[in-house]
């Protein structure tokens, strides 16, 4: 049966009448649809743009299709209908057109520095077999892979790149002549620089992000995922870290500080930013909301600008269409409106997945 919503459709802000026919939307009338929504305020599906349904809570890959649609539930009952997988141990092809999940968009396993990284995440190689690795994970993901870009290095006693910055600068060229797009990892400042000149296309965190770098990223369209939920770890991190290395506990909790400043500057400066949790191992699913929340009220984005970057416009970056005629039918429903509380996004009242009533 079709289905009928109206309400007043952002990002258009006015009041409209949409048909789900299928997994399909129509503004032309259908006889007969079902009215499953009349009033408030309708948005496209909200993403999560940095997500693990293939890391279980505690770190450990999953073991099951099952256990990752159970993640992936999660997420879409808060209603994130759209995810970017940005990295994930267990293969899940299968889940790709699942119609009771989000749409999915994906890496393959992370490509990692040998014995420098999450146990059992990622795939770790030297700097010699780097190149092919992603070509590997580039068939493996969906339109993505993900780079390992800096983490502990313990003869250094602090960050460091995972490999020098000819193989990370390969490793980015790598991808996109495998038809696909580079996410790489980074909390320090070294690590982000060799990335962004690098070309690459999504900064995951970026924790290490100066003003210059910001600048080059809004010229070149690189986006930040900044997963500002993931970065109030930091503080447990130091702790655990402090009685072997106080230097890189000092520059978790300095990186940390200084980030919603930095999150601040890539939005004043024109960078695309956009909602993501890191959910999967020490993030809990489902968090969607309280990342868009974080990044008005410490970084500084306006509610609408939040709305677009957890809706219609990391919809379009993912390749999925928002509310447009012929587009999926993936829809989320508020009963006020969000731009004026943002607080709303964490109670949807209606929620609609490929033309199938969630809630």
């Amino acid at each position: 049966m079709a289905l009928h919503v109206r309400g007043v459709l952002l990002p258009d802000d006015e009041v409209r009448d949409l048909w789900l026919v299928g997994d399909r939307v129509t503004f032309d009338p259908v006889a007969g649809a079902e009215t499953i929504a009349d009033g408030g305020f309708v948005l496209p599906g909200l993403t999560d743009a940095h997500c693990h349904i293939g890391i279980a809570r505690g770190g450990a890959p999953v073991t099951s299709l099952d256990q990752a649609r159970e993640l992936a539930r999660v997420d879409r009952d808060a209603g994130v209908l759209a995810i970017r997988d940005a990295g994930s141990p267990y293969p899940y092809p299968e889940l790709d057109d699942d119609p009771e999940l989000p749409r999915l968009a994906r890496a393959g396993r992370h490509i990692a520095p040998p014995k420098r990284y999450l146990r059992d995440i990622g795939i770790e190689v030297g700097a010699a077999e780097v190149a092919a690795t992603v070509a590997a994970q580039a068939a493996a993901g969906n339109g993505w892979v993900k780079l390992v870009g800096d983490w502990i290095d313990r003869g250094v006693g602090d960050l460091a790149p995972a490999w020098d910055a000819d193989t990370m600068t390969a490793a980015v060229a790598a991808a996109h002549a495998a038809g696909v797009r580079a996410a790489v990892h980074t909390f320090s400042e070294s690590a982000v620089e060799i990335m962004v000149r690098a070309g690459v296309d999504s900064v995951e965190h970026g924790t290490g992000l100066s003003l210059d770098l910001i600048d080059v990223m809004a010229r070149q369209g690189t986006a930040l995922v900044p997963t500002m939920i993931n970065i109030r770890t930091f503080g447990g991190i130091a702790d655990a870290a402090r009685p072997k290395f106080p230097g890189y506990a000092d520059h978790m909790l300095a990186l940390r500080d200084r980030f919603p400043q930095v999150v601040r500057a890539a939005y004043e400066a024109g960078v695309p930013v956009y909602v993501g949790t890191d959910a999967g191992g020490g993030i809990d699913h489902g968090l969607a909301a309280e990342e868009m929340l974080l990044l008005h009220e410490q970084a500084g984005m306006s509610p609408v600008d939040v709305l677009a970057a957890a809706s219609w416009r990391a919809r379009e970056w993912l390749g999925f269409p928002g509310l447009v005629e012929g587009g999926p039918a993936d829809l989320v429903v508020y009963p006020e409106d969000p731009r004026q509380d943002l607080r709303v996004v964490r109670a949807p009242t209606r929620i609609v997945l490929r033309g199938r009533i969630i809630r």
